[in-house]
């Protein structure tokens, strides 16, 4: 069920499905909840899904010149407040897993799991922060449309491009539809993430680290680094998959999400 709440001077929009545990999915960057479109058939027979569309994405307004990650895990804490949730599993792809990051360092006490996907938990470095700085003028200036176009190959490997149009739809459907005002206002606020290493040894129950084998954003290296910094991770490579593991393998994702619900 869709559904919209004022949230910290904001129209949230978010699904509400099923029943049970809860498990909040937190999509990427310049995606929508729509992205989830691939687990929550399967999930919402067992548990509680709580799907956002983050702030000046998807259905949800803004108007902020920049967003930051922490911003984007404050109006999911409301959120779950305003629906007297008090413990959730966190499934966070891309952004959504350093969305879920920032969740975990702000109210630690709600976080039961973690399922942190093609993410990175590190700041940006010098050129990462200038090229951030750079992308959001740009996606002012020019549109989603030409973003689309000069970088989805980035996002999807070479074998989904080929035997999978459908997801290739889908993912520029969400790009080409996203606000470029909204994703501007989100890139520079990443351009000032945290960096979370120093905090990833604190984390004391099962996690889950998913990478596609091709991700050229978060590639494997990426993914190493936060499994060795946390105690008991578990990391699985997704083949024939690049930045998208859940909408390029759903089934493989799905069921690395189904035996990691069996742990927790």
């Amino acid at each position: 069920m869709t559904n919209k709440l004022k949230i910290r001077g904001i129209n949230l929009v978010y699904d509400d499905l099923g029943a049970g545990d809860v498990i909040v999915f937190i999509h990427g960057q310049p995606f929508n909840r729509s992205m989830w479109n691939y687990q929550s058939p399967v999930f919402s027979q067992t548990h509680r899904l709580i799907i956002p569309d983050l702030r000046g994405y998807g259905e949800s307004t803004t108007t902020d010149p920049i967003v930051l990650l922490d911003e984007l895990a404050l109006d999911i804490i409301y959120l779950l407040d305003e629906l007297a949730i008090n413990k959730a599993i966190f499934v966070g792809l891309a952004m959504g897993g350093q969305v879920a990051l920032e969740l975990y360092r702000l109210v630690p006490h709600l976080v039961k799991g973690l399922v942190l996907a093609d993410t990175d938990a590190r700041a940006e470095d010098e050129t990462s922060y200038k090229n951030r700085v750079t992308l959001s003028k740009n996606l002012l200036a020019y549109g989603m449309e030409k973003y689309n176009t000069e970088n989805i190959h980035n996002y999807l490997c070479k074998n989904t491009f080929e035997t999978k149009p459908a997801v290739v739809e889908h993912l520029t459907d969400m790009m080409i539809h996203t606000n470029p005002a909204g994703s501007a206002a989100v890139q520079l606020g990443r351009a000032e993430r945290r960096d979370h290493t120093a905090m990833l040894s604190t984390i004391n129950f099962p996690t889950l680290i998913v990478v596609g084998d091709q991700d050229v954003f978060t590639p494997v290296e990426t993914a190493l680094y936060m499994q060795t910094r946390i105690n008991g991770a578990k990391l699985v490579i997704v083949k024939n998959a690049g930045h998208m593991p859940n909408m390029e393998q759903p089934e493989e994702f799905n069921q690395l999400l189904k035996d990691y619900l069996g742990e927790v």
